[in-house]
């Protein structure tokens, strides 16, 4: 387990991260997800002590991570600005892995390298972007460490390939309930892979919780009744947003409580129709429920 209690970090005079908080359980899959800028790179490099903390604590399974060599082997990060010995193909890489982290399995590093379909003798200078993304993936998943940190994951990578590299991730965590954090900029990326997603906005974390609760707990109605009818006619009902138009109104609920739907029945509607919501819609309402426009914050 990840627990993080009162994180500060500045560069000159600024924070980057300021009093952030949050506990990222075993056997997950977590997204971080932001703006550019809001300290998602930050927090992985304080995690995986490439950075000391100007206050506060950060532990993994009870112990201080900074300059902690045994956790070291528990842990794999791969950045978002990667880098590659000059002269090393892919298969140096890998052996350069294989000498640092002692589970380390070859046997899957050539089976993932020939899905993929690279020639692991290749000079990895020679790669594209997404394919040196895709390198560091293979030998960073191939390392088994127990915590795998991805700052932003799938960037240069095109759609079928985004795709694959998210199955690989999923049996990873499930074969060795291996607990991965990714960063990224974009919901839509994590949307479909993460356990929990947590929301880093001015410094800490502004909105956090695991996604099936996110998307059970809310839902959008489209409701028409006999006779007239304001949002007022709902205030038995947690509405996030009302909005009508001639006699239909589109209404974004949050239900916590799971009778939001069996309210609405009872009101007898001519129409009801209830909709699930996106995630990044989900979002939308929440931040505009804290006072937040989601453009501001992603």
């Amino acid at each position: 387990m990840i627990k993080i209690e009162g994180l500060a970090k500045k560069f000159g005079k600024n924070f980057v991260l300021k009093d952030l908080s949050c506990t990222i359980k075993d056997s997950c899959i977590y997204g971080l997800v932001g703006a550019n800028g809001e300290g998602k790179s930050t927090l992985l490099r304080l995690i995986n002590s490439i950075y000391a903390a100007d206050k506060g604590t950060i532990l993994i399974d009870g112990e201080n991570v900074y300059d902690n060599a045994k956790l070291k082997q528990k842990m794999v990060f791969v950045s978002d600005d990667l880098f590659f010995y000059p002269s090393y193909s892919m298969l140096d890489t890998a052996k350069y892995y294989q000498a640092l982290y002692q589970n380390f399995d070859m046997d899957y590093f050539m089976e993932l390298a020939k899905k993929l379909k690279f020639d692991v003798k290749r000079k990895i200078n020679t790669f594209s972007k997404g394919m040196k993304r895709q390198c560091a993936l293979i030998c960073a998943i191939c390392t088994n460490a127990d915590y795998m940190f991805f700052d932003e994951t799938f960037d240069g990578l095109d759609p079928v390939i985004r795709n694959e590299f998210k199955k690989i991730i999923i049996k990873q965590m499930n074969k060795k309930n291996t607990t991965i954090i990714m960063t990224s900029h974009n919901l839509r990326e994590l949307e479909d892979i993460c356990d929990n997603l947590g929301l880093l906005y001015k410094g800490g974390i502004l909105f956090e919780s695991d996604i099936d609760s996110i998307k059970t707990n809310m839902f959008k109605a489209q409701i028409s009744l006999k006779g007239d009818f304001d949002e007022t006619t709902f205030k038995d009902i947690d509405i996030l947003n009302f909005k009508k138009s001639g006699s239909v109104a589109t209404i974004i609920i949050k239900d916590t409580r799971g009778d939001a739907s069996s309210k609405l029945k009872k009101l007898k509607p001519i129409i009801l129709d209830i909709l699930p919501l996106t995630l990044e819609e989900v979002f939308i309402y929440e931040m505009e429920a804290l006072g937040y426009a989601f453009n501001e914050v992603i």
